[in-house]
């Protein structure tokens, strides 16, 4: 296979393109770095949970054989693998000391209107989250508990950012992904008749004296300046305290987050 040793070869400009939010946008496409998260996004690109493009490739950098065996098993399932030299992989991969592969997918596209509580029976609710961190945090505590997938209320940082890709440790390729409108979303909850929790400091219910959270459930978050507005706040059916016993007035997004899902998971129905 041929070496690309030219940082100005134009599938390598296209890859490094991939690092700014605004054609990650236009192209609908998104960077996958790493054997780890590579290797989650072939098994998720078998289940038809997200169309793989492309895979490049450092020869010098990656001496994992299972790295090299992805390679081999999707250049023979027709993706186009791209050899670089170790300077170019270096000049497109996101981190210091990159592990010598990165893939280019296409995320499977959800609207709000494809799910339901038959297959979205429970899940989070995000209002203009900032920290993509945050979003690949939340995506992989969603995995963990079993939940169906997260929705992003009112814009805010990109889902498909490297850190929220490498945060989610695979999750962002296997659960529903929605980005909508407040105004939508609370549509969408009336209609199919979900229970909305929402959480704030100056609630008067602990979030551990709730006997049962009943599905179909979301859970929904405010965002990490100002937490939920009244409107949001209004579409809540009940509203809940996390205590906090220090010197500190919040806790960060992702954290809060993972702890209100596993108080929701121990008493679900």
């Amino acid at each position: 296979m041929e070496l690309i040793s030219s940082r100005s070869n134009e599938k390598v400009k296209q890859v490094r393109a991939l690092r700014e939010r605004k054609q990650r946008q236009a192209s609908g496409l998104f960077l996958i770095e790493g054997i780890h998260h590579v290797g989650d996004a072939v098994e998720a690109a078998k289940a038809a949970k997200l169309y793989l493009v492309s895979l490049y490739y450092a020869p010098t950098l990656l001496k994992s054989d299972y790295a090299l065996g992805l390679i081999h098993d999707q250049a023979a399932r027709g993706v186009p693998c791209y050899a670089l030299s170790a300077e170019v992989f270096q000049s497109i991969a996101d981190k210091e000391n990159p592990q010598g592969i990165i893939a280019i997918a296409r995320p499977r596209q959800f609207q709000l209107e494809d799910l339901s509580p038959q297959n979205f029976s429970w899940g989070v609710a995000l209002v203009a989250p900032q920290d993509p961190g945050n979003i690949g945090t939340i995506l992989r505590t969603i995995d963990a508990v079993g939940a169906s997938g997260l929705i992003l209320l009112e814009g805010g940082a990109d889902p498909y950012h490297p850190a929220c890709v490498r945060a989610s440790m695979g999750a962002l390729f296997w659960h529903p992904l929605v980005s909508t409108s407040f105004s939508d979303f609370s549509q969408w909850t009336a209609e199919h008749g979900y229970h909305i929790y929402g959480t704030s400091a100056h609630a008067h219910t602990d979030y551990r004296q709730v006997d049962a959270y009943r599905r179909p459930l979301i859970l929904l978050m405010g965002s990490e300046r100002q937490g939920l507005t009244p409107e949001q706040a209004g579409l809540c059916h009940q509203f809940l305290r996390m205590p906090m016993h220090g010197r500190v007035t919040s806790l960060n997004l992702a954290v809060a987050t993972g702890i209100m899902l596993y108080a929701i998971l121990d008493r679900l129905v």
